[in-house]
């Protein structure tokens, strides 16, 4: 019994256990676009409205979160307090952590140099925006104050000019935007990165912007091309202006802006001093960039390179060597280092909750929108406060006529609560009226104080009736805006830090490189490694180091500006030039060519060729007999490619290549025995590279083993190796035929 009342407790829990995961285990089909909607729209959503994109008064959350705790904790004066006390306030509203604040804090801060126009006065290190490694102290140590130009943005903010929301528990009242009097969206560098999208909108020149949005007011459908010309940067340099590129910028919002950086040189120490560079960049990355073409023996005229940014600003110090034109060597280095960079611009800003790309234009024009909706939102708050301080005199102004009465009433009334009852009914006024008299103080129920109260209904009249002629006729408002904004620009505008420069040369297309151009001499090995030595070291140096079985099959002295050609089994071609070799020592192994050049997998080289240009004929010799003669023009390449396919044919293996200046003699050796004597004048040039060339040598069993250039000396008898026909099957080679011994 006890066995079996075990097993049916066992088989109880078993189906109790089987009911509670029900469906465990069952797959279910569903829609990915409604578990896209239900679990990652959300998401999206929330990080495209509540945090990257920027809204039209030019801020994000975070930034509008923290400038408006710094304005409620009294910091737009001249006291400063620790960064620490306002990151703690800030969580009051933003709840994402001390680190993310603090963080957002440095960059509009005036010593990170972020903004062209920053937001918060700082005390300590805050970095710097254009350096990589110079770390920002912690917040303890750091003291800030709001800057004298957010009055602009906190402007009748108590005037119910915005609307505010709870924050995220309900404690405290935020704003949903800041009334901001100027273009703030477009006055400072602003960049976001969404889910599916981005934003990307540089600075403009404060007093530029401020001209543009007047200039809009008085004509919507004025060209604003003229006034703002062209970005303008906190960190300075050049822009190449490019009119299409602008015009696109101020119309679609979408463009490209080349910034160059700026440099002096010090000639008495034969030294480049770069001291503006651009936004896109730091200091470190273009060290680390000029490094590395040094490195690869692409630029040789630096002799060092030093960061010196000190207390005074950015200075990055590059030493050149004697001789050396620092304007050309800026204009390479322009060219493959971010010393000169593009600013990508990508206008998307909120506009009603909804991400919409705009120009500079249409931004402005919505700006100009919104600003007008806060002046009439505090025109109202204006004139319903001066309404109810009418309508309060007025009351007031009935008291007068018995002040005796009031007095009596108040007196004779026995509870508290009949008082403001009873002087509505003394005196036929609203109890906000009853309300008003009711708390006016003992001394204060005299005739005088009364009267003058009263004489306020006149100006107050006025003021409410010009308060209604500002709202009924919106060209008044669009004034009061115009008027402000050239008050602002007058007061905080600053001159351009970024110049422009309107002729600028096509420096996308590389202009042909200056190559020192001298003898070399140059060596390479079977194994595929490659030196370039000069004379003097050449004379000085003893005896060659090569790998343990590797020999040399070249050995000549060329110009360093001759182009080098590499084949390998793969019908393939590498091109280099002498020039981007390092100089080395015949006591050193040397660059390995497939290292060197990226060779592909188990690619291997077979032999190398050397050209002071691109005239003559490349000769390939096949094991079948057959021979190609290939200009060597068609090697040549005009966008510098490294990598030629299809550089021979792959019809038979190759048994030896050779570049031909001018027609001369090969002799030609086959497995048979046999050998060939020709002139390569007598073989036509073929057009393309992967021809399969024309029979010279007829071998019927067997194939070519050696090929080699004819000196007139390597045969005792050549004339019994030539033929007037070909193709030929050549005369036997007997040891008596051989003069000197044979040499590839």
């Amino acid at each position: 019994m006890a066995a079996k009342r075990k097993s049916s407790d066992r088989t109880n829990e078993r189906t109790s256990s089987d009911a509670y995961i029900e469906n465990a285990g069952v797959v279910i089909d569903q829609q990915i676009v409604n578990t896209i909607e239900s679990n990652y729209m959300p998401y999206v959503m929330s990080v495209i409205v509540s945090r990257a994109i920027p809204e039209i008064d030019g801020f994000k959350p975070s930034h509008r979160k923290l400038l408006y705790t710094m304005y409620k904790m009294g910091l737009l004066g001249d006291t400063r307090t620790k960064s620490a006390n306002v990151v703690g306030q800030t969580m009051k509203l933003n709840p994402h952590g001390d680190a993310a604040i603090y963080e957002t804090m440095v960059r509009m801060a005036r010593g990170n140099e972020s903004l062209l126009y920053p937001f918060i006065d700082s005390k300590g290190n805050f970095g710097k925006a254009y350096s990589r490694d110079m770390a920002y102290a912690a917040s303890r140590y750091t003291e800030v104050k709001l800057e004298p130009i957010c009055e602009e943005l906190f402007c009748d903010i108590d005037k119910d000019t915005v609307d505010f929301v709870d924050n995220y528990d309900n404690t405290l009242k935020e704003p949903t935007l800041l009334p901001v009097t100027f273009p703030s969206i477009l006055v400072n560098f602003n960049m976001g990165i969404a889910v599916g999208m981005a934003s990307n909108i540089c600075s403009f020149n404060f007093n530029d912007i401020c001209r543009a949005a007047i200039a809009l007011i008085e004509d919507p459908d004025c060209d604003i091309s003229g006034i703002v010309e062209a970005p303008d940067f906190p960190g300075g340099g050049y822009i190449l202006y490019n009119s299409d590129e602008m015009k696109k910028i101020i119309e679609t919002g979408r463009g490209s802006i080349r910034i160059r950086s700026k440099y002096t040189f010090d000639k008495a120490n034969n030294c480049i001093e770069v001291v503006e560079i651009p936004p896109t960049t730091t200091v470190e990355a273009i060290m680390d960039k000029i490094v590395d073409l040094v490195k690869q023996g692409k630029i040789r005229e630096i002799s060092d390179i030093r960061d010196e940014t000190d207390l005074s600003g950015l200075k990055l110090a590059i030493d050149i060597k004697r001789g050396v034109d620092p304007d050309k060597l800026m204009a390479k280095l322009f060219r493959s280092t971010p010393l000169e960079d593009n600013f990508s611009c990508n206008f998307n800003v909120l506009i009603a909750g909804a991400p919409k790309v705009m120009g500079v234009k249409e931004l402005l024009t919505e700006w100009i929108s919104f600003r007008e909706e806060c002046v009439r939102r505090k025109i109202y708050f204006e004139r319903d406060v001066k309404k109810n301080r009418l309508h309060l005199l007025k009351g007031l102004k009935k008291l007068l006529l018995d002040i005796d009465k009031a007095i009596k009433i108040i007196r004779e009334t026995s509870e508290e609560a009949e008082v403001v009852p009873n002087l509505m009914v003394g005196f036929g006024i609203d109890q906000t009226q009853a309300e008003y008299i009711a708390e006016i103080k003992l001394r204060h129920l005299n005739k005088e104080y009364i009267l003058k109260r009263a004489s306020e209904m006149d100006a107050l009249k006025a003021d409410i009736a010009k308060a209604d002629e500002l709202l009924s006729d919106r060209s008044k408002t669009l004034l009061e805006i115009s008027k402000q904004l050239s008050e602002v620009s007058a007061k905080y505008s600053k001159p351009r830090r970024s110049v422009i420069i309107y002729d600028v040369q096509d420096t996308d297309v590389d202009e042909e490189e200056e190559i020192p151009d001298y003898n070399v001499n140059v060596f390479f090995t079977r194994d595929g490694y490659f030196k370039k030595v000069t004379a003097q070291s050449l004379r000085m140096s003893g005896e060659h180091k090569l790998k343990e079985g590797d020999e040399l099959v070249f050995s000549k002295e060329i110009k360093n500006s001759s182009e080098l050609l590499f084949f390998t089994d793969a019908q393939q071609a590498y091109k280099a030039s002498v020039s981007d070799f390092a100089e080395t020592k015949i006591s050193l192994l040397g660059d390995y060519i497939p290292a060197k050049l990226n060779f592909d997998a188990d690619e291997k080289i077979i032999t190398m060729v050397a050209l002071n240009n691109y005239s003559g004929h490349i000769l390939f010799f096949f094991e079948n007999g057959k021979v190609a003669k290939i200009a060597a023009s068609a090697y040549e390449t005009k966008n510098k490619r490294k990598k030629l396919i299809g550089a021979f044919s792959a019809s038979s293996p190759v048994a030896a290549i050779f570049y031909a200046p001018e027609n001369t003699e090969y002799l030609i050796k086959a497995s048979n025995g046999k050998a060939l004597l020709f002139n390569s004048a007598a073989i036509s040039e073929k057009t393309t590279k992967s021809s399969q060339g024309v029979a010279v040598m007829q071998i019927k069993k067997g194939f070519v083993t050696e090929v080699s250039e004819f000196d007139g000396t390597s045969l005792t008898n050549p004339h019994r190796f030539r033929s007037k026909n070909l193709p030929a099957s050549g005369a036997v080679l007997h040891d008596d035929d051989i003069g000197v011994q044979l040499s590839l």
